[in-house]
Parts: C-alpha cells; structure tokens; sequence
C-alpha cells in the first residue's frame, strides 16, 4: 500500500490544502513507494510564523544548554533505536547501497550526540577593558532557521542541520528534497516522540520555486541553510537580501585528486575509485577530475579501469552491490547527457558510459562506471559538475602544471594529493584551493571538522564548533563595575 506522507507544523501531522500530490519512487525499480503533500506558499508563510512565535515564547530558546542537551540525546537514541528502518527507507527512497545508509544513520546519532556533548562545553568569553568595565562575549539563538537539504543525502544532510540549529535554541523548518523525503518523515516522527517542545520543529514539504523561494524571502526567517546546487544557491542568496538574512550555503564541487609519480598505487587507485564511485557518484565532493603525473599515468588508467569494470551495481537492498542506482529519471537523463558531450568533445570513453540493462536492473535507473581519459580543460565534462559516475583522467608534468589544472575551476569544495613525499604533498595541497582537502585519502571525514568550500562551492560551515556558530548570534555585554555619572557635557 503506497504511503500517505503528512507535513509536521505546531506538533501536529497535517495535509496540504494542495490536492496535487507528488509520487515518491523507488529509483531501482521505478515502484510509487509514497505520495507526499505540496504546500502552497500561504501554507508555508503560516509555518514560518508559527515557528516565529514558537521561538518568541522562549519555550525551547530558553531552556538551559543542559535541557537542550538532554533532548539532543534523546533523539540520538531514537535514531540508534531505529536505524533498520532509517536505513531501508533511505535505501528505498535514494537508491543507495545499505552499507551507504547504514553509514549515515550511524553519523546521524553522532552528530546529534556531538551537538549535545557540545553544549555542555564552556562557552562565551570575558574581557577586562579600561577604567572599571567588564565585557562579555555570550552566543544566542539567531531565531527561526529555514533549513532546506538535498536528494543525495536526505537523513543525514538534515541532521547536519537541525542538529546544531536546535543545539543553538533556534526554532526550524525543514524542507527535504521533492523526491527524497522519507526519512526526513520518519525522523520527524522520532522528533515528535522526544521532549522537544511541540512546533520547535516543522517539516514541511513541497517544490523548491514555492516552499524554498518562501522559505528564503520571509521576513520571519532569520537565516537560510541550504545545501545543493551552485545555480539554485545563487537564487537563494538573492531571496534572502530582502531582511538580510544569514545565508549557509554548501554547493556544487568540480574537485581534484591528484596523484604523483611517487605515490603509493594501490592507496591511490583503491581511494580513488571510492572518491568517484561511493553514493554513485552523487556526492558534492567527489573526485570527479583525477590528475595523474605523466610518469604513472598510463600504469594507472589500465589498473584504474580493470578495478572500475569489477563494481558491483544494483540495487541497493541486494547485500552485493558496491554502487546503487541515480536517484531520478531527470538526474538519471541528465548524466547520461553528459556522457555524450563527452563523446562529442572528443574525450576518449575507455569505460562504461551506458544505462545497464538485464539482470534485473532494466527497470532502475542504473549506470555503469564511467571514465573520459584524453580530456582537456575546457571540456564541459571536465569543467560542469556531473554529479554521477563518471570521471575524468587527466595528465600532467610537474608540480606547477597540477595546481594550475587542479584550480583552474569555479568551484573550490574539496580536494586530494598523493604522493609518499610528505612534504611535497603537504606543500600541494596548501595551494589547492578547496576547503576539504586530504592527503593519501579521499572522503575520509568527522563531525569535529569544519565541512565546506571556497569560491562557489558555499558560504560557511557545517559540522564542528564552526556549524553551531552558523546557528548563533555573537553579543557583546558591557558591565559598569563602578557606576558613576560620565560628566560627558561638563
């Protein structure tokens, strides 16, 4: 039986007023697995201004960091106690493999018990000026967040999210991707089962030029979090410059790994083929261009493309695959387009580059491992964000030649060097200018460091200290320590 999806405003599950409803499938088999609401912008303004007077009644924003604290780590464990089903559900609804989901379920619960562990940390700053003043610095809730998150990663780039906007005392309201909102759903039902204060919390769902636009204009929303592409931020950035609001933006990346004569193979061929290939390539910081030095370059395309061949794709229920399915037919038509410019530019296709069929798999949206070797800077394929399973390989002769190529792209999200030279690879990627970088790895992340880019891949941070601070107004108190009249005007 296909599910009824709901919104979740002021504590209650409610319809839209919108009779056009949107099909929720399952991008593996192409199965209607749900049908969610489409708010209109009337619905969404009386959202926002619910969770306004939410936010204005001091019910959650003034609770201490201890109780907010408390109810972050009830969560968490509503989310530990559910994870089967998170998991299948993000399975189902994104195409991914389960030991994708499962993983980010698991950095779900960490990242909710790391804002908790966080607010119980000291915090502020006290300065002694001139004469008899004291100045405190103190962090405050900015007020109502709108927060609106991607398909590729639907749970966990929520929780990114509402995890330290609530951390902060903020009120929210979460708008899922169209076509990936159930596990925000069911997140959303595990919220409802917690102690945080009914409409401190709202989900709400619907299309991105009503709901998102909404979101972004109002006078009431006090900051804007979004993550997804670079043209769709630059349309938030311009409807949040009507109150000023605070803008988060992580985008889109083009990002580069780069490998040296000197590196270790098999560490960087094995971290490279995860750099492109895990989430199907669907994933912002993808290594999308690998920059090979001309020594190595042609003993690494031939072992690159021998491991690329063996992945496994399917579905991503069956405990086999190693790659999932495109999340959409309009994102699944989209890579596909691509693959062609490729050929038409002139890019030497040496893998894959087709929708698999058979097997069971005619039904999904499923693309084989692809890789463009013999590609010039200027190619669209090497320049525009692909966001799918396909990489470039690119070659190059020395230092110099890497970082030209290597930043020589709108985006700067992210960024890798390998080489077995520590400090070459150090004096690398210091000029590589991203802001997620890594030497010897690729992906490898934590909820501890600051996640986000340079140029336009974004404005801010997520995650860390740095993604409370997104959340939080900075305020200065002055204390007269000797109160007397100034006498300014005698």
């Amino acid at each position: 039986m296909t599910k009824e999806l709901k919104h979740y405003i002021n504590g209650q599950w409610v319809d839209s007023s919108n009779p056009n409803k949107l099909n929720i499938i399952n991008p593996a088999t192409q199965k209607v697995i749900a049908r969610a609401p489409s708010a209109t912008k009337e619905e969404t303004e009386e959202a926002i201004k619910i969770a306004k007077r939410m936010f204005e009644s001091g019910i959650w924003s003034d609770q201490s960091p201890v109780a907010r604290a408390a109810v972050l780590l009830q969560i968490a464990d509503l989310i530990q106690e559910n994870l089967d089903e998170l998991r299948d559900l993000e399975v189902q609804n994104n195409g991914k493999t389960k030991r994708e989901a499962e993983s980010d379920v698991e950095e779900a619960v960490n990242t909710f018990r790391y804002y908790a562990g966080l607010l119980n940390m000291p915090n502020g700053q006290v300065y002694e000026t001139s004469g008899n003043m004291q100045t405190l610095i103190i962090k405050e809730p900015i007020g109502v967040a709108g927060l609106i998150v991607p398909w590729n990663f639907p749970l966990l780039m929520s929780v990114w999210k509402i995890a330290p906007a609530l951390a902060a005392g903020n009120s929210i309201l979460l708008k899922p991707a169209e076509i990936t909102p159930m596990t925000a759903v069911k997140l959303f039902e595990l919220i409802d089962q917690s102690d945080l204060p009914k409409g401190a919390a709202t989900l709400i769902m619907g299309d991105g030029p009503v709901v998102g636009q909404t979101i972004a204009e109002s006078v009431d929303v006090d900051i804007v979090s979004f993550t997804g592409s670079t043209g769709v931020g630059r349309h938030i950035m311009q409807a949040a410059a009507g109150n000023m609001k605070k803008v988060s933006l992580e985008l889109g990346g083009k990002s580069p790994n780069i490998i040296f004569d000197d590196a270790d193979l098999e560490t960087a061929l094995d971290y490279s083929l995860f750099g492109i290939f895990m989430g199907s390539g669907q994933v912002c910081s993808s290594g999308s261009r690998i920059l090979v030095q001309e020594g190595l370059y042609d003993e690494f395309v031939q072992k690159y493309i021998q491991k690329a061949k063996k992945i496994r794709v399917g579905p991503g229920h069956d405990e086999h695959s190693q790659m999932g399915a495109i999340v959409s037919e309009k994102h699944f038509k989209s890579i596909l387009n691509y693959i062609q410019i490729g050929k038409e530019e002139g890019a030497n296709l040496a893998l894959g580059g087709s929708r698999i069929e058979g097997n069971g798999l005619e039904d999904g949206f499923f693309i084989e491992p692809t890789v463009f070797t013999d590609v010039t800077t200027d190619m669209r394929i090497v320049r525009e964000e692909i966001f799918g399973p396909v990489v470039t390989i690119q070659k190059f002769k020395d230092e110099e030649e890497a970082i030209k190529i290597a930043n020589d792209t709108e985006y700067g999200l992210a960024g890798a060097v390998f080489s077995t030279d520590q400090n070459k690879a150090l004096r690398i990627i210091k000029k590589v200018r991203a802001g997620i970088t890594w030497v010897n790895a690729y992906h490898l992340t934590n909820i501890q460091a600051p996640w986000g880019g340079y140029k336009q891949s974004g404005i801010g941070r997520s995650l860390s200290t740095y993604g409370l601070d997104e959340y939080q107004e900075t305020k200065q108190i002055n204390i007269n320590l000797d109160p007397a009249p100034i006498r300014w005007f005698e």
